[in-house]
């Protein structure tokens, strides 16, 4: 090994041991502060997956279950193709007894002439029950035919603010 090459290598390591000591002497403290990810308000929030009556896996992003909610209400998430009819199915807003307190429809944001996931978005205006502060958000397969084994649902427990 020649004197050049020696030299440069020393030369190497030197740098290397400076800047492992370096990075070493940082303060705990601006570690920690270089690591904290900001807080961004336009995150998504990952959906829950609801299962119908029928097995019928539908994604709704809001509300969550048991989400304190007020009029009026949004409804967003994804269901397969297959529950809609020409873009729209029903929701429903039940108190704790069972009484319909609201309803309307959920739209299509996308193309829902498709097995897969669509998008959904629908708003529902109700008046607070005046008694009781439990209710469900209804979300049904849109039927058109009547027939009773094309009837599908899924219940998402509310709670009135």
């Amino acid at each position: 090994m020649s004197h050049f090459t020696r030299a440069l290598f020393v030369i190497l390591i030197l740098l290397g041991g400076f800047w492992l000591w370096k990075d070493m002497s940082q303060p705990v403290e601006e570690i920690i502060e270089e690591s904290v990810v900001e807080e961004d308000d336009t995150r998504t929030v990952a959906p829950t997956e609801f299962v119908s009556e029928n097995g019928v896996v539908l994604r709704v992003t809001s509300p969550l279950e048991d989400s304190v909610i007020t009029s009026p209400l949004t409804i967003t998430g994804e269901a397969p193709g297959t529950w809609y009819f020409e873009a729209s199915f029903p929701i429903v807003i039940v108190d704790w007894d069972g009484l319909i307190i609201a309803q309307g429809h959920a739209e299509a944001q996308a193309d829902w002439m498709t097995e897969a996931f669509v998008p959904f978005v629908g708003t529902v205006e109700f008046v607070k029950p005046a008694y009781g502060e439990n209710g469900m958000l209804i979300l049904q397969r849109d039927n058109p035919s009547g027939l009773p084994q094309n009837d599908d649902a899924v219940e998402i427990p509310i709670r009135f603010e």
